[in-house]
């Protein structure tokens, strides 16, 4: 199986990636055949303030299940706007 196959069953996931020379909390955007989208996560802000296409032969690591990575999970799902807010 290919890395991209199996980072492709955690897309629009958010993780904690390190690839090349960088690492951040993001959410997997899209897995394209020889391509990783992924949105980074601004830790203070919560909010999602860039876009990286990153080479799948440059990845590192992947967290899915950590304290760090739930934690930054409930602290961005807290930041939803609720039903009342749309309104």
């Amino acid at each position: 199986m290919l890395l991209t196959q199996k980072i492709k069953s955690f897309e629009r996931q958010i993780v904690f990636m390190k690839w090349g020379s960088s690492a951040g909390f993001g959410k997997i955007k899209y897995v394209g055949h020889d391509f990783i989208e992924y949105e980074i996560i601004d830790i203070e802000s919560l909010e999602y303030y860039k876009t990286v296409i990153i080479n799948p032969n440059t990845i590192l690591e992947i967290e899915l299940g950590s304290p760090n990575v739930n934690r930054v999970i409930a602290a961005v799902s807290c930041n939803l706007p609720s039903p009342e807010d749309k309104v």
